[in-house]
């Protein structure tokens, strides 16, 4: 088994490593929000933009609004493929912080392990060791 000074190293490693990835997975979980709350902004914007039937509606009027909506949908679009995008990041982010966890928990174990083999050890010196001798 690893000795003890290893086992500390490979722990603080896991406990950054952890950090790490729980710092990505935040980070993505708020990039996942933010373009979550643009791609709705944008939707309100196209029912905004909606056609309403008006008696002096002019051509240019109703070329104008046609661009912008065409604009908008395009927009809207893209900003469906970004949400997605966010979506699977923070997936991928939510997993490899998942996995920094069990390694953090297997290297616990290890220690774990490691000293309760230390005091195994020093319980069995202990009764190996001669009994005192009483002095007079």
């Amino acid at each position: 088994m690893a000795d003890a000074a290893r086992l500390k190293r490979l722990h603080r490693v896991r406990t950054l490593q952890l950090g790490l990835a729980r710092a990505d997975e935040a980070r993505a979980r708020a990039q996942l929000t933010s373009e979550t709350q643009l791609a709705h902004r944008i939707g309100q914007l196209v029912d905004a933009v909606a056609p309403v039937p008006t008696a002096a509606t002019g051509a240019v009027n109703l070329a104008a609004a046609a661009h912008f909506r065409e604009r908008l949908q395009r927009s809207a679009e893209a900003a469906v493929n970004r949400v997605r995008m966010a979506e699977q990041h923070a997936e991928r982010s939510g997993e490899v912080t998942r996995s920094a966890r069990r390694d953090q928990n297997a290297v616990e174990k290890l220690i774990d392990r490691r000293r309760a083999e230390d005091v195994r050890a020093e319980m069995k010196a202990l009764e190996d060791a001669p009994a005192p001798v009483p002095r007079r």
